[in-house]
């Protein structure tokens, strides 16, 4: 496969404070590649200093085989691009926006803006400074998508969206990796994440902690699981199975969490008559310590 994006010990300090550290990484062409860490990680560092909107301490990046630095303005002109900040002068439309992008990117028309605008229900008619923070993230989107990139870069993309929203983006998402865009998508919500990507990469305190395929990560992720029995059961037979652990009993309620397949799980519960039943996906922050652990026990 060929590299779109390509990083080698990518390094960069704000004087004594950490940024990113030693940042290696490959993302292939057609690939939806996922960066994940939560808030203060270093994914808007790293995505910056792609873009040559910072200068890397140390470490070097490739982007369509070209230097980010030494070739950065042949690099934009294929990418589109959504800053985790979008900035923008709150008394044009998104029209207005659309039509400045368009022409710095010497572009006849609007591309595909208002098929977006459709799809994501985006007002380019009113004001950017009346629109809501939502409304406004969806012309963000429609920036980075209209005039039909090779590669999308986009930092925490579903901020604002409301819930229908947030699916339509992950369909949009979807067709472009059909379509053979390579998709680099920074976010902290693993769900988002495990559905539309084939890779994720995992940052925490600057610096790169593993790289898995998403099939791979979910097999990775516990349950948490919480069982309210219509009475107090010995709940041995749940206890006994693979990939239980801290199991507590307290009256009725049983809490464990669970690595792995659920099936059997669920046949030892439903021999006991089940008042009420909770599972969950563990956050992003216990999915990390997760990681540590495994690291310290090496």
């Amino acid at each position: 496969m060929t590299a779109v994006i390509e990083t080698d010990a990518l390094t960069k300090h704000y004087g004594s404070s950490r940024g990113i550290d030693g940042l290696s990484l490959r993302v292939d062409a057609g690939e939806v590649f996922g960066f994940l860490g939560p808030n203060g990680a270093g994914k808007t560092t790293t995505i910056r200093t792609l873009l040559d909107l910072l200068h890397p301490t140390s470490g070097s990046a490739r982007i369509f085989g070209l230097d980010s630095r030494r070739e950065s303005r042949a690099i934009r002109a294929r990418l589109g691009n959504l800053p985790g900040e979008f900035s923008y002068e709150d008394h044009m439309t998104g029209r207005d926006l659309l039509t400045l992008f368009a022409d710095l990117r010497g572009m006849d028309g609007l591309g595909t803006a208002q098929q977006l605008a459709e799809r994501f229900e985006a007002d380019l008619s009113r004001p950017l400074r009346e629109l809501s923070r939502g409304n406004r993230q969806k012309i963000g989107l429609i920036q980075a998508l209209f005039h039909e990139p090779e590669l999308l870069i986009l930092d925490e993309p579903t901020g604002g969206l409301d819930p229908l929203m947030q699916e339509e983006f992950l369909a949009v998402v979807a067709e472009q990796r059909d379509r053979g865009v390579t998709v680099f998508l920074s976010s902290h919500e693993l769900d988002e994440v495990e559905r539309v990507c084939d890779r994720v990469g995992i940052i925490r305190e600057g610096r790169l902690i593993a790289i898995e395929d998403v099939e791979e990560m979910r097999g990775r992720a516990y349950r948490n699981v919480i069982v309210t029995f219509a009475q107090p059961v010995d709940a041995a037979d749940i206890a006994a199975l693979d990939g239980v652990d801290d199991l507590e009993r307290d009256g009725a309620t049983v809490r464990f969490r669970v690595l792995g397949d659920l099936d059997g799980v669920v046949k030892a519960i439903a021999g006991h008559p089940v008042a009420d039943i909770e599972i969950t996906r563990p956050t992003l922050e216990q999915l990390f310590l997760a990681y540590y652990d495994r690291g310290r026990d090496a």
